[in-house]
């Protein structure tokens, strides 16, 4: 199946952080499936945060719910705002929900 025009446009209008943003996106609904990606990088681990906006005024807090993905890279844990999205795989969000208990 041929990929949309106007999504392989969008995709070549992109900077890097929406790139790495896609990326992540695409592995976490590809793991999903089954594929995995060996030597591909760094193990991605997605999670849904509710977070808050620290406005003393703000009767609405927390915002959200925001989905992050996180990584460990040179030693460091490094995360990356994917987004308000709606379709990250649930699975991701179950094993983010398992990692915290």
């Amino acid at each position: 199946m041929p990929i949309d025009r106007e999504v392989m446009e969008a995709l070549r209008e992109m900077g890097e952080p929406e790139l790495r943003r896609v990326m992540m996106l695409a592995k976490a609904r590809l793991e999903r499936s089954g594929i995995t990606f060996p030597d591909a990088g760094p193990e991605v681990r997605v999670r849904k945060q509710w977070v808050r906006c620290g406005k003393a005024s703000c009767t609405r807090c927390p915002h959200g719910p925001y989905w992050y993905a996180y990584w460990t890279e040179d030693g460091r844990r490094r995360s990356r705002y994917l987004g308000k999205m709606e379709d990250i795989p649930e699975e991701a969000d179950r094993q983010a929900g398992a990692e915290r208990a």
